[in-house]
């Protein structure tokens, strides 16, 4: 059994909360700025943020570890130096 890096999954998972409220935050300006003020749009603004925050997430993280020298992307764990 190999040892993964505990932080491995806590980074996706602090992504796709930032993503998912980056998103949340842009979809509901925009639906205020076009005049939707009702609490359905609110409720699908976060419905959409929900589903996409996740993916969002997952692909942050692959960008950081692939752009971190100290990180080997490819086996998904610290390099060894």
């Amino acid at each position: 059994m190999t040892a993964r890096d505990p932080l491995a999954g806590k980074l996706r998972f602090h992504m796709a909360s930032l993503a998912g409220a980056c998103i949340a935050g842009a979809l509901i300006i925009a639906a205020f700025t076009l005049g939707y003020y009702s609490w359905q749009s609110i409720a699908v603004c976060i419905a959409i943020a929900a589903v996409s925050a996740w993916p969002a997430g997952a692909w942050m993280t692959r960008k950081i570890k692939k752009e971190d020298p100290a990180w080997d992307h490819r086996r998904d764990e610290p390099k060894d130096d």
